[in-house]
Order: C-alpha cells, then structure tokens, then sequence
C-alpha cells in the first residue's frame, strides 16, 4: 500500500524527530525473519528504550538528510529495520544479540557520533557494559581505597590493643552503674 503524500511527510518527521534525539542508529538487513521472529525483536527492543522501524529507505534518507546518520545514506538500500537509540549502546546491543540467535538477522552497518559503524564496530560497541552496570564498576573502584584503608585503620588499632577489646569490657561497668 502506497502512502500519500502527507502521510509520507509525516513519517520523515517522525523518524527525523527520533534522529534528533538519538545517538546511535544501527541498521541491519532482515530478509527472510519470520513474523514471530520480529515481533520478538521488537518486544526485546522496547525493553531497552530503542525504537525499531521498517522504513522506506527513501524516506529514511529524508529524514536523517543533515542530521549525524546522514554518512549511512549509501548503504540504505534493500530491505531494512532501524534501530534508533538514545542510550549509545542499546540498538547495538538489541540487534547485535538477535542476530546471534537469528542468523537471518545481518547487521549491516550503524552510525554514533556522525561516523559510520562497520559491522564488527557495531559488534564492538555491542559488548560495552551498560551504562548502569559501568556507574556500578566507577563506584566500586571508588570506595575500594576507602574500604581498604578502613581495614588497615581496623588492623592497626587491634594491634596495639586499642581496638573492640576496650570498648566490649567499658559497656558491662556502664550497665552495672
């Protein structure tokens, strides 16, 4: 079913909107996936806050004409889904475990930062933790001098006698007065 022309317009506003905020697009063939496939894909996508779409590859040219996706203009040629994502790893790492499933699945090329993706990039760029998990890792590495010196602080004081023994044998006088 062919699309008129304002319904044409408002898709490139549409997919131009999700460019402007995006800061990856990942883009992969998906010739031969079954419908349960997909509707898979697209459930697992959501999940993560990204935003898959079929598209007419003219009007996906539109709508990223000027915008950081721009450089993936060329290869958007055959049948293709989408993947715009906020989160600068999340459309990778969706498409990317996918395609490890399903091997009708071929990432074809992504864009982050207005440079192009080759497919072991966006495999690359798959494998970064998230972005929660790397806060997580900063934090720990954070408190671990904390933690050791605290430690050292504890072992110290045990050793010259300062340390929990004093303090167990002033609490039963304090309770006997």
């Amino acid at each position: 079913m062919s699309l008129n022309r304002s319904e044409k317009q408002a898709v490139i506003d549409d997919v131009t909107g999700l460019a402007a905020k995006a800061q990856t697009l990942v883009i992969a063939e998906y010739r031969g996936i079954t419908v349960a496939d997909m509707t898979k894909l697209r459930s697992q996508a959501r999940d993560k806050g990204v935003n898959l779409s079929v598209l007419k590859n003219t009007l996906a040219r539109r709508a990223v004409a000027g915008s950081a996706f721009d450089v993936l203009s060329d290869q958007m040629t055959g049948p293709l889904i989408y993947g715009f994502s906020v989160d600068a790893v999340a459309a990778a790492k969706v498409v990317a475990d996918f395609a490890k499933t399903n091997d009708k699945l071929v990432i074809r090329a992504g864009a982050m930062a207005g440079k192009v993706l080759d497919v072991n990039s966006v495999k690359q760029l798959a494998n970064i933790p998230s972005k929660e998990v790397l806060l997580a890792q900063v934090c720990g590495l954070l408190m671990s001098p904390m933690s050791r010196t605290a430690v050292v602080l504890g072992a110290l004081a045990a050793k010259k006698g300062g340390g929990d023994a004093p303090a167990a044998e002033a609490a039963p006088e304090a309770v006997a007065a």
